[in-house]
């Protein structure tokens, strides 16, 4: 299983973007796929996650603005953020279990200027 990460980029706060995952493999397969993100100094938190039946969660702090979604038929989940702050800045990354494993993509930069 490979996921390839991308949609990372530097914006300035208020602004948007979408990150995107790509699985090699069919994505509905997986019993639940998560974006993490991890700032310099801090420790990885979850973001967002979504089962394989399509239920989602976003962490409290990101609600409203973050939105986790993933296209079966293109084998890629995607994480919309909208209105970044500057403390979205981080390296985000997804993540997907399948038979009990995780596997990880490579991550994207995520930089939020004030």
């Amino acid at each position: 299983v490979q996921l390839v990460v991308s949609g990372g980029d530097s914006v300035q706060a208020g602004g948007s973007l979408r990150l995107s995952c790509a699985a090699s493999v069919a994505i509905d397969s997986f019993d639940d796929m998560r974006w993490y993100r991890q700032a310099p100094g801090q420790q990885r938190e979850l973001v967002a996650s979504i089962t394989k039946g399509g239920t989602t969660y976003v962490t409290e702090s990101m609600k409203g603005r973050f939105t986790i979604s993933k296209d079966n038929a293109k084998n890629t989940l995607y994480l919309q953020m909208t209105s970044l702050k500057p403390e979205d800045t981080a390296v985000y990354n997804c993540m997907a279990d399948f038979n009990w494993r995780d596997y990880w993509g490579q991550g994207t930069q995520v930089t939020v200027s004030s």
